[in-house]
């Protein structure tokens, strides 16, 4: 008995620390597991500045990535460089805070939020606002009688002495990488924000002139199929039509995009601007040529569009002229048995050849060699 009194004297306490030493929730566990979901702070909304920094003599300021773009603009003014400011798709409430800091045109400031604008140059007190569609080429196998070939988008630039501002509309169209690109090039950049509006539009035109090499493979492929002799029955007919007709208006809406930009781009090289370097002036005359040389080829695209879809409707009148003369042969041929059907049809008593011993086989005979004459003569004319 003394043994198991010792044995429970040694085991009480190793108990007690158990139960001093058990886990408890803390309070602050305990409080939030009480607490409504809804009444959680909510994460915050993206912001649509894409990137905001200061340039000063042609090179980035290093920021530690929160300055904002009220707060690079007074540092700009303060220091010295300008700010360049990118946004995608802001709405009205996210953009007015930075038109009221720089000053922005209330016009401009509504084109640039609600978009749908046509390429244009606008001149307001002390900044420019530009306009410029980007266009995106959609890889297909095939073209199909509701493919998208070109999708476009919206670049809206605020060009002023210290800043430049990029709103940008639609999924394709970044400026991260020209950016880049610009930032690898301090001479270029120290030119200020002439220097990036120029950058700006030779991107949107060099893709342009991709867009308008593809379009043209689309063409080449299209002509062909139409005019490849041998290829009827391979798809319905129809087909062509629709599919020249379905390119024919992704043409122009690429001809919007394009033919627009002329003027702007001919008054940014050719009228004196004071927020335009003369340095920068002179490339945008480059710019103009290469948009004017877009302009032709879609002119060209349309204008040989029309030609193709022409061709195929032609051909298509043909090939029902020849069907029709087909069944009118065939007609004409079963016209003669029909004929002589109908006139021993008629069950008169007084026909000399029907008690005739061989009246039915001369009857057939005749018949079939009438028929077989306007086959050869119809053959040979072309018709069957």
């Amino acid at each position: 008995m003394s043994m198991i009194r010792d044995l429970r004297a040694a085991v009480r306490p190793s108990q007690r620390v158990a139960r001093s030493v058990r886990i408890r929730p803390s309070r602050r566990a305990a409080s939030l597991a009480h607490l409504d979901p809804a009444a959680l702070p909510a994460p915050p909304a993206p912001s649509a500045v894409v990137d905001c920094g200061i340039y000063r003599d042609g090179r980035r300021v290093p920021s530690d990535g929160t300055l904002g773009p009220q707060e690079a603009m007074r540092a700009a003014r303060r220091d010295g460089g300008f700010v360049w400011i990118g946004l995608h798709e802001p709405t009205g409430d996210e953009f007015a805070g930075i038109a009221a800091e720089f000053g922005l045109h209330p016009l401009a400031v509504e084109d640039a939020v609600q978009a749908h604008q046509r390429p244009k140059l606008e001149r307001y007190d002390d900044s420019l606002f530009t306009v410029y569609k980007t266009v995106h080429y959609v890889e297909h196998d095939r073209l199909t009688t509701d493919s998208e070939v070109i999708e476009t988008g919206e670049i809206m630039c605020f060009t002023g002495r210290d800043f430049l501002i990029t709103v940008r509309h639609g999924g394709k169209g970044s400026l991260r990488a020209l950016r880049r690109r610009l930032e690898e090039d301090p001479e270029l950049l120290a030119k200020g924000p002439s220097a990036v509006l120029h950058a700006i539009a030779d991107h949107v035109v060099d893709g342009y002139l991709a867009v308008a090499d593809a379009v043209q493979d689309d063409i080449d492929d299209v002509e062909t199929e139409v005019f490849t002799p041998g290829r009827r029955g391979s798809a319905p007919r129809g087909t062509d039509a629709g599919r020249i007709y379905q390119l024919k208006r992704e043409v122009l809406e690429f001809k919007r995009a394009v033919a627009p930009l002329l003027r702007p781009m001919q008054l940014l090289s050719e009228r004196p601007m004071r927020l335009i370097d003369p340095d920068i002036q002179k490339y945008f005359r480059d710019v103009a040529d290469h948009v004017a040389r877009v302009q032709e080829q879609v002119t060209g695209f349309d204008e040989l569009l029309n030609s193709i879809l022409q061709a195929n409707l032609a051909q298509a009148s043909v090939a029902q002229n020849e069907d029709m003369r087909k069944i009118t042969s065939w007609a004409a041929i079963i016209a003669v048995p029909t004929m002589v059907c109908g006139v021993y049809g008629m069950n008169f008593q007084h026909m000399p050849e029907l008690g005739w011993k061989y009246g039915y086989p001369v009857v057939m005979g005749i018949t079939v060699a009438i028929c077989l004459g306007i086959h050869r003569t119809l053959k040979r004319n072309g018709w069957l």
